[in-house]
């Protein structure tokens, strides 16, 4: 019995939520869909990872196929990764060809965000060198917080890291006009003008978790909180620009790209991220599951 391919996706069709391993799902999605890609993986913190074979990259004319970081290749680079720490190899064999279908699906001035920890971010960084090209980094942005226990045994790690690649370095959107502005933390330091009108985000993004008792808490373990995937929808990517999460666990990107007029697919494997996107985003979105192909 021939089994049916993934969701067809012509920038036409209604946002979707699809159920599905994100690998077979983006296989069915046109080159260049999307403005902006919010990847948030799940951290290697010792479990077991999907072995996927690496994938080539179409790259622009005179920048190789996969060359990287260095000039070097794909393979030497894993290499020497794995030479420093072996734990690391399944974690590029899961993370690698996921990144690679993000180059091929962002738009000609798209802007992929990778949200990771302190565990991995150092290798993701290294990684996504060697399949955008060094070139193409844009920022590296902390996103920084004050909540939950304290070590005592050294500093308490409060922070994650967002790592922000474009796909043409010398052609792509960013609008900070459009980003929300924040309150100065000296603003006696400045002009009440300034004061009431607030700041331009810098690299380092304070904002608080998803707070355990608010009405933004869906409930689903790893919720990021809805004012940074707004300000990351908002400075890349226009009003009617397609937007993708292919980690899309509680839907956050989703919610975001709703209210601000953006189009969004969002998928995940988990009929439980599913269900909790369902009921966070009602009719805004078309649901696709495995049944329905």
């Amino acid at each position: 019995m021939e089994t049916a391919g993934p969701p067809a996706f012509d920038g036409e069709s209604p946002n979707l939520i699809c159920q599905g391993e994100n690998l077979e799902v983006l296989a069915g999605f046109a080159d260049e869909s999307f403005a902006m890609i919010y990847l948030d993986p799940p951290f290697n913190t010792g479990r077991v990872q999907q072995q996927i074979s690496s994938t080539s990259v179409r790259r622009p004319a005179g920048e190789g196929s996969r060359i990287g970081f260095g000039g070097r290749s794909y393979d030497t680079v894993r290499t020497l990764l794995h030479a420093y720490d072996d734990t690391f190899t399944d974690y590029w064999d899961f993370l690698e060809p996921r990144l690679a279908e993000a180059w091929r699906l962002l738009s000609a001035t798209g802007t992929l965000y990778l949200h990771l920890d302190y565990r991995e971010v150092h290798y993701a960084k290294v990684m996504l060198d060697a399949v955008f090209g060094r070139e193409h980094f844009l920022n590296e942005i902390i996103w920084a917080y004050d909540y939950g226990g304290r070590t005592k045994k050294r500093w308490p790690t409060k922070h994650q890291t967002i790592l922000v690649y474009v796909k043409d370095p010398q052609n792509y959107y960013f609008d900070a006009e459009s980003v929300d502005r924040e309150p100065y933390m000296a603003p006696g330091l400045v002009t009440e003008e300034k004061a009431r009108r607030g700041k331009l985000p810098t690299d380092v993004w304070w904002h608080t978790i998803v707070s355990p008792t608010g009405l933004e808490k869906t409930g689903y373990p790893s919720q990021k909180p809805k004012g940074l995937l707004r300000r990351m929808v908002q400075a890349s990517s226009r009003p009617g620009d397609w937007v993708l999460d292919f980690f899309a666990g509680s839907g956050t990107l989703g919610v975001a790209a709703d209210e601000l007029g953006r189009r969004f697919v969002c998928i995940d494997s988990s009929p439980h991220a599913v269900d909790v996107m369902r009921r966070r985003l009602g009719d805004a979105a078309r649901v696709d599951t495995p049944g329905d192909r």
